[in-house]
């Protein structure tokens, strides 16, 4: 049986080779997954303490304030790790859409 939930056991992140682990945003209100993206050390970091998203950008090599340029910010509200330590999900109160094509969650459209 595995610790109850929110344990009182010591975690810690288990980045991937190229120093990133995948955040899965959710919005709080409604559960909604909004999107998906990495972090890195430095952007984990700078989210936990200022409460806005921050992330690492792969295609640019570099970090970014979600929000930054639209105005479309996400309050962190509550990180949480999986139980392997290798994936976050970021809980979050949305200002705006959360991706860059206008839509409220990057998951719009149906495979």
């Amino acid at each position: 049986m595995g610790a109850p939930e929110g344990g009182g056991t010591k975690m810690s992140v288990k980045f991937n080779d190229h120093g990133l682990v995948p955040a899965i945003v959710q919005e709080k209100e409604t559960g909604k997954v909004l999107m998906m993206a990495y972090m890195n050390q430095e952007a984990l970091r700078l989210t936990q303490e200022t409460g806005l998203a921050y992330f690492y950008s792969r295609s640019r090599k570099s970090l970014w304030k979600k929000g930054e340029t639209s105005g479309n910010f996400l309050l962190v509200k509550e990180i949480r790790i999986d139980c392997d330590e290798d994936t976050l999900l970021v809980i979050v109160d949305s200002k705006g859409p959360a991706c860059h094509t206008g839509n409220k969650s990057c998951f719009y459209r149906k495979l």
